[in-house]
């Protein structure tokens, strides 16, 4: 059995580190994961952008807002990502600035997918290694009471038809970021509201 309290509190890093563990990878010529091809460390490079990007801009709705004031509880949010993750760059930083806004209720680390292995294979999206991957934790038991991931539900159905028009991957990026700019981390707050009020 995971032991994810044990993965939480011994390999988790918070949100600031996590940040600079990639900036020192690029600053190498490298990203996070098995894959340091250029086209990878590029990804990254557009990621840390994007990340920056909305760290300065996301404003959390009143919807989520008030679901963070509502949690009666304390938890922990364990994210399985890695720096070159496209999705995981316009989500991340919604997770930071709900953590922020509750700071004696939420509590964020990440770990890594491919140093993960056993974790990661626990929380398969159809049977692949889709990042990322939120896991909501009890703070004080080693469970499980939420996950969300690798993306909202909209964009879920939307890439599925990407990929019977393309499986190229620059191509499909490009049209997976364009909804991301459009909607301004719309849905992704929703459906973070909605996992929040099932944890109250």
């Amino acid at each position: 059995m995971i032991n994810y309290q044990n993965i939480f509190a011994t390999q988790g890093i918070n949100y600031q580190n996590y940040r600079k563990l990639i900036d020192e990878k690029l600053a190498q010529g490298l990203t996070t994961g098995d894959d340091d091809t250029d086209f990878m460390v590029d990804y990254t490079k557009l990621n840390v952008q994007r990340m920056n990007r909305l760290d300065k801009t996301v404003k959390l709705s009143d919807d989520l807002s008030n679901a963070l004031n509502n949690l009666t509880g304390k938890y922990h949010l364990l994210v399985i990502t890695e720096g070159w993750c496209g999705d995981a760059a316009q989500i991340v930083p919604v997770l930071d600035h709900m953590v922020s806004a509750a700071p004696d209720k939420l509590e964020l680390r990440f770990v890594l997918r491919d140093k993960n292995e056993e974790l990661v294979n626990a929380h398969l999206t159809n049977g692949g290694k889709a990042i990322p991957i939120i896991l909501f934790l009890s703070e004080t038991k080693n469970e499980v009471l939420a996950s969300w991931g690798p993306r909202p539900e909209v964009l879920k159905t939307l890439l599925a038809d990407w990929k019977k028009e393309t499986t190229e991957m620059p191509v499909l990026a490009e049209k997976l970021h364009g909804w991301y700019a459009k909607d301004k981390t719309v849905e992704i707050q929703k459906e973070f509201t909605e996992v929040l009020k099932g944890l109250s």
